[in-house]
């Protein structure tokens, strides 16, 4: 009888901790930003150096431009989830090899962020536009951005004959 409740114990113990190490909600967090962070920087890199001052209208940002308001605002976001707030210079930009790797730095410090945080610390409350946000309202904001921002970018790259990096692998068709 005592081997039996101590099993029980152990067993309910291990569960409990189990269930405290993990992280749902900053887990669905990171995943929803890993595929949209890789489908930017995969047109960022198909996009030819020569188009990166494309525009389809005189109204809109160039291609170039919307690398540049990515990695700038990835910057912001994620420098104020991790309680560091950063600011970047690649609107000043214009070569596709500089807007690149402003956009692989971004990258870089999101990854740090979206890899580091816990359900517990993203309910922190940060500042974010003089507003009051949890860190995790944060990535999700900068997830739903970079998503915003990807829709255009596909735009810009099949109005150049160029498949959006999303939509190579579609049943092959390449549509």
């Amino acid at each position: 009888m005592k081997r039996l409740a101590l099993n029980v114990s152990v067993a309910a113990t291990l569960a409990v901790v189990t269930l405290l190490a993990q992280n749902p909600l900053s887990d669905d967090v990171k995943a929803a930003y890993q595929p949209a962070k890789i489908n930017i920087l995969k047109a960022a890199e198909k996009m030819p150096e020569s188009e990166y001052d494309f525009k389809p209208t005189p109204d809109v940002r160039t291609f170039g431009q919307l690398i540049a308001h990515v990695a700038d605002t990835q910057m912001g976001m994620c420098g104020v989830a991790k309680g560091e707030p950063r600011r970047s210079d690649a609107a000043s930009k214009t070569s596709k090899s500089d807007l690149v790797a402003a956009l692989k730095a971004s990258n870089d410090l999101c990854d740090g962020v979206y890899n580091a945080i816990t359900d517990a610390d993203g309910a922190t409350i940060v500042k974010m536009f003089g507003r009051e946000k949890p860190k995790l309202g944060v990535l999700n904001f900068n997830t739903a951005h970079d998503n915003e921002m990807y829709g255009a970018i596909a735009v810009y790259l099949r109005l150049k004959g160029i498949v959006p990096p999303s939509s190579e692998g579609a049943a092959g068709r390449g549509r």
